[in-house]
């Protein structure tokens, strides 16, 4: 192709097939979600969570078998699983959401699927590091951002008894990312992006994403028992922290197979022709 217009769709046209590649997993899961919610039949000797946990399972396993996905990132994916299914348990006790239908599979009031939902943000970050052949200027010590990932997480429980400190976070998140610059390869060039720019639109399809959730009955808000209502703002944070972890997780993986940026890094940029 050639023109600066069609070299541009075709660059956006490839940009979006790769981040639906990408989101694969959390795709399949949210589409799940909505057909269940619409067409699972009543009084089903399955009930609706544990089909749910069943075919994502099988899911994990088909892309693990076909090479869609390595086992370097389904370790990571785990990890983020068992870290969302130990929150679950905890905010679910203390009535922050509900699950309002019955199963065998899971554990206390937290249906076992609960913890595939935060594996598909680790399954999409994972995937979507290396299909776009992430690179990084300015990227910032991995043991501090581990450092923040254990505030973020502690908070999510703290917050219950001590002062909220979200915002504290949200600060050290600016101040630690500022000047970070991710590299994507959308087709041929590299293209660069400020990191938190790049948080921010994935926390807004997350929220966006469990607002499609809530619609279908997965689980529910307070306020929400009596209908559907939007999903409060104040998520779209909570996703932007829990994120975060996953993307230390995720870096983390990519040190361990020398795959990391170094403090200004300089990345191979190819021009189009």
């Amino acid at each position: 192709m050639k023109g600066p217009w069609s070299l541009g769709l075709f660059e956006f046209i490839s940009f979006g097939i790769k981040q639906a590649w990408a989101c694969l997993f959390g795709g399949v899961m949210l589409a799940l979600l909505l057909l269940t919610h619409f067409f699972y039949p009543d009084g089903a000797a399955l009930s609706r969570y544990d089909f749910l946990v069943l075919a994502a399972l099988a899911l994990q396993v088909l892309l693990i078998l076909s090479g869609l996905e390595t086992w370097e990132e389904a370790r990571v994916i785990l990890v983020f699983h068992v870290v969302g299914t130990i929150m679950e348990l905890f905010k679910t006790a203390h009535g922050s959401w509900i699950y309002p239908e019955d199963s065998y599979l899971r554990i206390g009031a937290v249906p076992l699927f609960s913890g595939f939902m935060y594996a598909a943000v680790g399954s999409y970050l994972a995937r979507v590091w290396r299909i776009f052949e992430f690179r990084f200027d300015r990227f910032p010590p991995l043991w501090l951002q581990g450092l923040l990932a254990v505030a973020i997480y502690i908070n999510f429980f703290a917050h219950h008894w001590l002062p909220d400190i979200r915002l504290g976070l949200f600060a050290a998140t600016a101040v630690l990312y500022l000047r970070t610059v991710v590299w994507f390869r959308p087709d041929e060039v590299h293209r660069p992006m400020p990191l938190l720019v790049g948080f921010f639109l994935v926390a807004i399809f997350i929220w966006f994403a469990e607002n499609l959730g809530t619609f279908a009955r997965a689980w529910s808000y307070p306020g929400q028992e009596a209908g559907w209502e939007m999903v409060s703002l104040s998520k779209l944070g909570s996703w932007y922290l829990l994120m975060i972890i996953s993307f230390v997780l995720v870096a983390t993986v990519h040190r361990g197979r020398g795959e990391a940026a170094r403090e200004n890094h300089q990345t191979p940029r190819r021009e189009p022709g």
